[in-house]
C-alpha cells in the first residue's frame, strides 16, 4: 500500500509535481529544446540515454527537493534506471523527499467524437506490480479532448476511471489526466462537460477509493473548485498544455487549491550546454516561480 508519509505529502504538502515523463514520441522534441538535436544519437537507446541524463541532472539539482517539488512523474525507462547510484524512485524519495509517480499509458488512439482515448494496456497489471516493487506511489495516464462533444468526453472519463480502479486495486494512487486542448474554440464548454462527467464518477467511487486529477488550466478561474473539495480527490494538478511558463504560472495562480504538474514549462530555458552552475540557477528559478503559483 502507499506510504502514509507520501500520502500526507500529496494531500497537504506545499509545492508542485514535476512531470519528467516524456515518452518515445515527445522525447526528440524535449531533447531539441534542451539543445540536443537528432544528430547526437543514432538509436532509440541512445536517445533515451540522453533524456535520462537530462532528467537525472534535474533531479540532482540542489533546488529539486520536497520543500517545493512534492512529487515527480517518471517514464517507465526512468523508473528502470538509476539516479545518483540508486533506483530512480528510491533516489527521489530517500534522497530528495520527492514522491515518485509513473506514467503508465501507451499513447493515444485515433480521434473519434472529438477525443483521443488511451491505447489498450494489456500488460498494465505487470507494469503496476513492477511499480509497486520499485517504490512508486502512484501513476499517471493521459487522454485528450479536442471538442466539446459530450459522447466523446463521457467515453474518455469512463475509460480513465475504469483503468483508475485497476490501479487502485494494486494499492497505487492514479492521476487521471483527461487533457483539454488549450487551442480549441469550445474549450470552456468542453470543460463544463468534463466537470459534470468527472463529478458523476467521483460520486460513485467506494469509500476509501481516492484519486488525483491532472487537468488543463481552465478558461474560467476556479472551474474545478468542487473537484478540489471532493472527498474522493487527493489533489487536482494542472498541466501547462503548451503555455509558456510565465503564462502558465499566471493562469495557475488564479485557481485556488490547484497546483502545477508542468513538463515543458518546467524545463524551459534548460540546456545541455549550460555549466552546472548555470543549469542549477535556471532550474531553481523555474522551481521558485512554479512553486509560488502553486501556493497562491
Amino acid at each position: 500500500m502507499s506510504d502514509s508519509k507520501q500520502r500526507e505529502q500529496m494531500t497537504s504538502g506545499k509545492g508542485f509535481i514535476a512531470a519528467l515523463d516524456q515518452s518515445g514520441g515527445s522525447t526528440p522534441k524535449a531533447l531539441r529544446l534542451y539543445g540536443v538535436d537528432e544528430s547526437a544519437y543514432s538509436s532509440e537507446d541512445e536517445m533515451f540515454d540522453l533524456i535520462h541524463g537530462m532528467r537525472a541532472r534535474i533531479a540532482q539539482a540542489p533546488a529539486f527537493t520536497g520543500e517545493k517539488v512534492i512529487g515527480a512523474i517518471l517514464f517507465e525507462m526512468t523508473m528502470d534506471r538509476e539516479i545518483g547510484g540508486k533506483p530512480s524512485a528510491r533516489f527521489l524519495w530517500e534522497e530528495r523527499g520527492v514522491v515518485p509517480f509513473l506514467k503508465v499509458d501507451k499513447g493515444l488512439g485515433a480521434e473519434a467524437n472529438g477525443v483521443q482515448l488511451m491505447k489498450p494496456m494489456p500488460d498494465l497489471d505487470a507494469l503496476l506490480d513492477r511499480a509497486v516493487a520499485a517504490g512508486i506511489f502512484g501513476t499517471k495516464m493521459r487522454s485528450v479532448v479536442s471538442a466539446a462533444n459530450r459522447e466523446g468526453i463521457a467515453d474518455i472519463v469512463d475509460q480513465q476511471f475504469e483503468v483508475g480502479k485497476q490501479i487502485l486495486a494494486k494499492g497505487l494512487v492514479p492521476i487521471l489526466e483527461p487533457e483539454v486542448t488549450i487551442s480549441i474554440d469550445d474549450k470552456a464548454e468542453a470543460e463544463d462537460i468534463l466537470l459534470e462527467e468527472i463529478t458523476k464518477h467521483l460520486d460513485a467511487l467506494d469509500e476509501g477509493q481516492e484519486i488525483m486529477l491532472k487537468l488543463s488550466l481552465p478558461t474560467k478561474a476556479n472551474q474545478y473548485a468542487s473537484l478540489i473539495a471532493h472527498p474522493r480527490v487527493i489533489r487536482v494538478v494542472a498541466l501547462s498544455g503548451g503555455y509558456a511558463r510565465d503564462e502558465a504560472n499566471a493562469l495557475l495562480a488564479k485557481n485556488e487549491g490547484m497546483i502545477a504538474s508542468f513538463s515543458r514549462a518546467l524545463t524551459e530555458g534548460l540546456s545541455a550546454q549550460q555549466s552546472d552552475d548555470e543549469f542549477n540557477a535556471t532550474i531553481a528559478e523555474a522551481i521558485d516561480g512554479i512553486y509560488r503559483a502553486s501556493i497562491t
